[in-house]
């Protein structure tokens, strides 16, 4: 693992517009995907990519977050901040998961949920908090991972998960370093010296078992060496599922009750 990048670097490669996304993950590790639109209430949302497909030949049902590869498409897709609608597309997918009984994956890589005015009357916060309800309810498996970018509830809402796993430079946190600098110092220039305040990268969050496994990233990145990614994060997904599927888990709600009570594993431990 390469501990010489500071948390603000991190930030910097987690933001990469070259970064795999969640289109990438579907093509490099999955087959017969079949794309599943629309929530049944409002309408599609084309931030949140979900539907079935074969892994290693077994159903599962795959959900995460899009930004798009070209500018046309991050408009679109809102720079990958869903609305209500997003939220409640997932949540179809996972219900219809539950019902099959088909795992769950989640790929994780947004700057917050979108924070519009028409999110907000259409019930983002509801939409948000049903979704951590729900699926900390869920019996079959749920592996998220955090590709890139992981911010506010708007990243939770598909991470209440089994096992959270997470790419080396990729970062976790409440807000946005720029957020935090602007509430802290009222100062967005200091986001620098807020990504170490706020403990973001995978190294801070494995020490305080926010997440379960880091996934190692070629030097520079995953946009460097595709395949190397894929298959790092295509051997991890596939351990944690057969150790899953033998009934190997805590128990989502007791898992994410843990968080923020262990102490921090000092280097060395």
């Amino acid at each position: 693992m390469n501990d010489r990048l500071t948390a603000a670097e991190r930030v910097a490669i987690a933001r990469h517009p070259q970064r795999p996304n969640i289109s990438d993950y579907i093509s490099a590790l999955f087959t017969d995907f079949f794309e599943q639109r629309g929530d049944r209430l409002m309408g599609e949302d084309a931030s949140i990519l979900g539907g079935v497909a074969l892994y290693h030949g077994r159903p599962v049902t795959v959900i995460g977050t899009r930004k798009g590869k070209d500018l046309e498409e991050n408009i679109h897709c809102r720079f990958g901040m869903p609305n209500p609608e997003g939220y409640r597309k997932a949540l179809r997918l996972m219900r219809q998961a539950e019902k099959f009984r088909r795992p769950v994956i989640t790929f994780i890589d947004t700057g917050g949920a979108y924070p519009g005015l028409e999110a907000e009357e259409r019930g983002q916060g509801e939409a948000i908090a049903r979704n951590l309800m729900e699926m900390s309810r869920l019996t079959v498996p749920v592996i998220a991972l955090i590709t890139g970018e992981g911010n506010s509830g708007g990243a939770l809402a598909l991470a209440v998960a089994d096992r959270v796993l997470m790419l080396e430079n990729a970062v976790y946190a409440i807000l946005s370093p720029e957020g935090f600098a602007s509430i802290l110092w009222k100062d967005a220039g200091r986001s620098s010296d807020a990504c170490e305040l706020m403990k973001l990268t995978a190294a801070d969050l494995k020490a305080l078992d926010v997440i379960d496994e880091i996934i190692l990233e070629p030097g520079g990145g995953a946009h460097l060496a595709r395949a190397i990614t894929f298959r790092q994060v295509d051997e991890a997904i596939s351990r944690h599922l057969a150790e899953l599927s033998k009934g190997k888990q805590l128990g989502r709600y007791q898992k994410f009750r843990r968080i923020g009570t262990a102490v921090p594993k000092k280097e060395g431990q």
